[in-house]
């Protein structure tokens, strides 16, 4: 007997960490280089936007290969579903952003 670990939706659980992963990789990379680019200017603060925000991107990578490849797989309604998938991935991006900056201060 396989014991196998399913998602809600039916799914394998792995096949969710490629984008969950892909999708986080994005904004940490940038916040990453800014970090970087100025290391004087880095302050503890700064640790938990870069903890939310991937968590939002992972999120819309969810979401995004959710739409493209499971739920509209094929056809006009799959560009459709991608395009679709890449606005709400900004704004779920943003809202994570405004929900970090918001918690630590940083946001007006």
């Amino acid at each position: 007997m396989k014991n196998q670990l399913k998602s809600l939706l039916g799914l394998e659980l792995k096949s969710l960490l490629l984008p969950s992963f892909l999708g986080a990789i994005i904004p940490s990379s940038l916040l990453i280089f800014l970090m970087i680019a100025n290391p004087e200017s880095f302050e503890l603060w700064m640790l938990f936007p870069l903890l939310i925000i991937p968590t939002g991107g992972a999120i819309g990578g969810i979401f995004f290969y959710l739409m493209g490849f499971h739920w509209f797989p094929k056809g006009n309604q799959k560009l459709i579903a991608l395009i679709f998938s890449c606005l709400i991935y900004v704004f779920i991006i943003w809202i994570f952003s405004v929900m970090a900056f918001n918690i630590t201060g940083h946001w007006d």
